[in-house]
């Protein structure tokens, strides 16, 4: 399970965002300015920092810095200050993203996500899943080398639990990210129903899956 570390002052924005944060399935640390960040930066299990350049006791730019001199992890600035010069700094600095307030939900997810893909070297052309292999470049996926017929739907559940390895999502989660892309209505049977389809197609033994894994009373999972 991937932690995320928040440095925000305001308490609001950082239980809403710990609450969500877990929601989704992450562990998460709240430290509310510089001086209770310190400990939890030098922590090696720490994988992103969420972090607002308008601290009480530092500037953000300078927790940046101590962040990457302890720990060289990715950092995303959240942050009410979006002036060109502010962003284009953090940028410039190495930030992984700059993303200002106010922000959706969603879109600071899908960051988070992209963020994490790329550290743990997910961010590439392929996913590569046992005997299956998604290529991200073309939106096709192979079983054995061989091209496999996916909808646009299945292709986008497989794609949500493949760039998540070891993640647990609920079917509300799986639903929800279909929703966001997809206009058509897409409920809680029809899930099933695309989940034993794409079984079907990419598992050696739809009856004893290996790849798309049931987590009971949950949802599902893909293994690395």
């Amino acid at each position: 399970m991937s932690k995320i570390l928040i440095i925000e002052d305001d308490k609001t924005i950082s239980m809403g965002l710990e609450y969500y944060l877990k929601q989704e399935g992450y562990d998460v640390e709240i430290a509310n300015s510089f001086e209770e960040a310190k400990n939890p930066i030098k922590e090696s299990n720490i994988s992103l920092v969420l972090l607002d350049l308008g601290l009480p006791d530092k500037n953000g730019f300078e927790v940046f810095k101590y962040i990457k001199e302890k720990n060289d992890i990715p950092v995303i600035f959240l942050t009410a200050i979006d002036d060109e010069v502010s962003i284009v700094m953090g940028l410039d600095m190495g930030a992984d993203d700059y993303i200002t307030k106010p922000f959706k939900a969603r879109e600071l997810l899908s960051r988070i996500k992209r963020t994490l893909r790329k550290e743990s070297g997910l961010d590439t052309n392929k996913i590569i899943i046992k005997n299956i292999e998604i290529d991200l470049k073309q939106a096709k996926v192979f079983k054995n080398g061989i091209d496999v017929m996916l909808t646009a739907l299945e292709y986008k559940i497989l794609l949500i639990l493949a760039t998540n390895p070891n993640q647990v999502f609920t079917r509300e989660q799986i639903l929800a990210d279909i929703w966001d892309v997809n206009e058509d209505f897409v409920n809680d049977n029809t899930l099933t129903v695309y989940i034993k389809r794409l079984r079907e197609k990419i598992e050696d033994n739809k009856d004893n899956p290996k790849i798309i894994q049931t987590v009971r009373g949950i949802g599902y999972k893909i293994e690395n």
